[in-house]
């Protein structure tokens, strides 16, 4: 019998950290949060730090769980199961051209963002960027204007943990805005049960689809598959964006060398090959807890020199008359569409629910610890989505990972 997790420090030997920060948040005197090169950022504890219950009651990576939105008639039943929550849906960009252009696919978050600044009041977004001290890796940042939100777009596929700062938006005087993955926004709602002033600030939530993140590794071996020759010298880089989908850019601040390649390229052949393996057991790739997500639709074939668009997802109530009028005040132009057209752009996501739930059961009948998911189905889609090899390698390719990474036979002590 197997026996649930005490500490964070148990969480990261695991390997079931997604490195979101929630747990800094919420012990900040005894949880720190620092990049692991081959795994991603990870908190480390202060010497004598015995007890972290606090932090655990908001860690995404141990369990999530939905509530029950089968009496919902507002929800779309039919795709609830596999997709979260859908009360509405548009596909669209953003309405200012240069942040549509900037964006990695439409600019929609950048925009619902602007639109809380500049219409609704909101005292301050919440989101991630690059680092100019290193910009191959992210930090945490807070922007209020327009070109705060334009220096910040595109997406960023290296470790970020948007979560440890959430006491900005706790300490702020008004409603602010939070921007993260999937997982970021998972934790940030578990956090804010128990924190009534992040409740009260923190009033929207906006996600964006994520298939996982890479390592700073990750972001260093493509760097290396182009020449660069010093990521020292580094002047900016940008994994998409400034056009769509977007070509990674990597500027050398000592010759002015830009060292690029296609989206597929860089994520395709390198950066998802360093994913982290709490990412290989999540379900959640489309924000599900979010107020709102966004992310490619991939349901067409991208016409050469098109602006870039967003599936834009109301997931709650709040999230859906957010969206209504952001379009209604022009900050974003978008139409209605089908709820369909989600699972037709992501196409491979349900196979990869169903494969999640063969790498649990290879995890646990090696003996390492998995999360806990409620009302959020995989077995079913194993069952329907996954072809009989791919059903074997889900299950045996993650017992060997366990073994290989040295979290097996952790349910025994």
């Amino acid at each position: 019998m197997s026996r649930a997790l005490k500490s964070i420090q148990e969480v990261v030997d695991s390997k079931l950290c997604s490195g979101c920060g929630a747990c800094a948040y919420m012990q900040p005197d005894e949880i720190r949060m620092v990049d692991v090169r081959d795994e991603g950022l990870r908190p480390v504890l202060a010497p004598g730090a015995a007890d972290t219950s606090e932090a655990l009651k908001a860690c995404p990576g141990i369990e999530l769980e939905h509530r029950d939105y089968s009496a919902e008639a507002t929800v779309d039943q039919e795709l609830v199961d596999a997709w979260g929550p859908i009360l509405s849906m548009w596909e669209g960009g953003a309405a200012d051209d240069e942040l549509r252009y900037a964006g990695s696919s439409g600019g929609a978050a950048s925009a619902l963002a602007v639109y809380a600044l500049e219409h609704l009041g909101f005292e301050l977004v919440l989101h991630v960027g690059a680092n100019p001290e290193a910009p191959y890796t992210n930090q945490t940042v807070v922007s209020r204007t327009r070109d705060e939100v334009l220096s910040r777009t595109g997406s960023r596929y290296a470790p970020a943990s948007p979560c440890e700062q959430l006491k900005v938006i706790e300490e702020a005087g008004g409603p602010c805005l939070f921007i993260g993955k999937p997982c970021d926004v998972a934790a940030a709602q578990k956090a804010r049960r128990h924190r009534p002033a992040l409740d009260r600030n923190l009033a929207m939530t906006v996600a964006f689809f994520c298939a996982g993140t890479p390592s700073t590794n990750g972001t260093l071996a493509l760097l290396d598959s182009l020449g660069v020759p010093d990521v020292d010298e580094l002047e900016s880089v940008r994994y998409r964006g400034n056009g769509w989908p977007g070509l990674f850019v990597a500027k050398s601040g000592s010759d002015g060398e830009a060292y690029s390649c296609t989206y597929q390229e860089s994520w395709g052949e390198v950066l998802s090959s360093h994913v982290q393996w709490r990412c290989r057991l999540c379900i959640d790739h489309t924000g599900e807890f979010a107020d709102i997500s966004v992310g490619d639709p991939w349901y067409r074939e991208i016409q050469e020199g098109e602006k870039g668009s967003s599936l834009i997802v109301g997931r709650s109530e709040a999230g859906r008359r957010y969206v209504s009028d952001a379009i209604e005040a022009g900050a974003i132009d978008a139409a209605p569409v089908d709820p369909e057209l989600l699972p037709r752009s992501q196409p491979n996501l349900l196979q990869t629910r169903g494969e999640v739930w063969g790498r649990m059961l290879g995890s646990r009948l090696a003996g390492a610890r998995t999360p806990s998911y409620r009302r959020l189905p995989s077995f079913r889609f194993w069952i329907s989505e996954v072809p009989f090899e791919r059903k074997v390698r889900s299950v045996l390719g993650a017992a060997r990972r366990c073994v290989r990474k040295g979290i097996a036979f952790r349910t025994l002590f």
